[in-house]
Protein backbone atom coordinates (compact mmCIF):
# COMPACT_ATOMS: atom_id res chain seq x y z
CA UNK A 1 0.00 0.00 0.00
CA UNK A 2 1.16 3.38 -0.23
CA UNK A 3 1.63 5.94 2.08
CA UNK A 4 -1.59 8.12 0.76
CA UNK A 5 -3.54 4.89 1.43
CA UNK A 6 -2.45 4.07 4.91
CA UNK A 7 -3.24 7.59 5.70
CA UNK A 8 -6.85 7.42 3.84
CA UNK A 9 -7.75 4.28 5.89
CA UNK A 10 -6.17 5.62 9.39
CA UNK A 11 -8.36 8.79 8.66
CA UNK A 12 -11.15 6.89 8.07
CA UNK A 13 -10.84 4.40 10.83
CA UNK A 14 -10.87 7.41 13.28
CA UNK A 15 -13.82 8.97 11.80
CA UNK A 16 -16.28 6.03 12.02
CA UNK A 17 -15.34 5.42 16.01
CA UNK A 18 -15.94 9.04 16.40
CA UNK A 19 -19.72 8.33 15.62
CA UNK A 20 -20.09 5.40 17.19
CA UNK A 21 -20.19 7.27 20.71
CA UNK A 22 -22.92 10.18 19.17
CA UNK A 23 -25.09 7.15 17.37
CA UNK A 24 -24.77 5.33 21.59
CA UNK A 25 -25.94 8.74 23.13
CA UNK A 26 -28.88 9.41 20.56
CA UNK A 27 -30.38 6.35 20.76
CA UNK A 28 -30.28 6.72 24.72
CA UNK A 29 -32.25 9.97 24.71
CA UNK A 30 -35.43 11.02 23.72
CA UNK A 31 -37.33 14.42 22.62
CA UNK A 32 -38.81 15.33 25.93
CA UNK A 33 -41.81 18.17 25.24
CA UNK A 34 -43.54 20.90 27.96
CA UNK A 35 -39.99 20.71 30.09
CA UNK A 36 -37.56 23.23 28.13
CA UNK A 37 -37.48 26.53 30.05
CA UNK A 38 -37.45 29.83 28.02
CA UNK A 39 -34.42 30.30 25.43
CA UNK A 40 -33.36 26.35 26.86
CA UNK A 41 -35.13 24.76 23.80
CA UNK A 42 -33.02 22.07 21.95
CA UNK A 43 -34.08 22.63 18.58
CA UNK A 44 -36.67 24.23 16.04
CA UNK A 45 -40.55 23.80 16.26
CA UNK A 46 -43.49 25.50 14.12
CA UNK A 47 -42.84 28.66 15.85
CA UNK A 48 -39.40 29.56 15.21
CA UNK A 49 -36.09 28.13 13.03
CA UNK A 50 -33.66 27.45 15.97
CA UNK A 51 -33.10 26.21 18.95
CA UNK A 52 -32.47 28.55 22.37
CA UNK A 53 -35.64 30.93 20.75
CA UNK A 54 -38.71 29.23 23.03
CA UNK A 55 -40.14 32.49 24.72
CA UNK A 56 -41.97 30.92 27.80
CA UNK A 57 -41.33 28.27 30.20
CA UNK A 58 -42.20 24.46 30.01
CA UNK A 59 -44.17 24.93 26.56
CA UNK A 60 -45.68 21.95 25.42
CA UNK A 61 -44.69 22.03 21.73
CA UNK A 62 -41.27 22.77 22.77
CA UNK A 63 -38.62 19.99 23.50
CA UNK A 64 -35.38 19.48 24.87
CA UNK A 65 -33.12 15.48 24.85
CA UNK A 66 -33.26 13.89 27.89
CA UNK A 67 -32.01 10.36 29.12
CA UNK A 68 -34.95 7.78 27.85
CA UNK A 69 -37.28 6.85 30.63
CA UNK A 70 -36.61 10.84 32.43
CA UNK A 71 -39.04 12.63 30.37
CA UNK A 72 -42.70 11.43 32.23
CA UNK A 73 -40.90 11.76 35.27
CA UNK A 74 -40.12 15.04 34.92
CA UNK A 75 -43.78 15.97 34.03
CA UNK A 76 -43.40 15.98 30.11
CA UNK A 77 -44.40 14.34 27.07
CA UNK A 78 -43.14 12.47 24.42
CA UNK A 79 -45.47 13.87 21.60
CA UNK A 80 -45.98 17.52 20.82
CA UNK A 81 -49.00 19.66 22.17
CA UNK A 82 -50.64 22.33 19.84
CA UNK A 83 -50.51 25.37 21.15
Amino acid sequence: MTRNTVLAAAIGSLFALSLTPAMAAESASEKCYGVALAGKNDCATAAHACAGQATTNKDPAEWKKLPKGSCEKMGGSLSPAAK
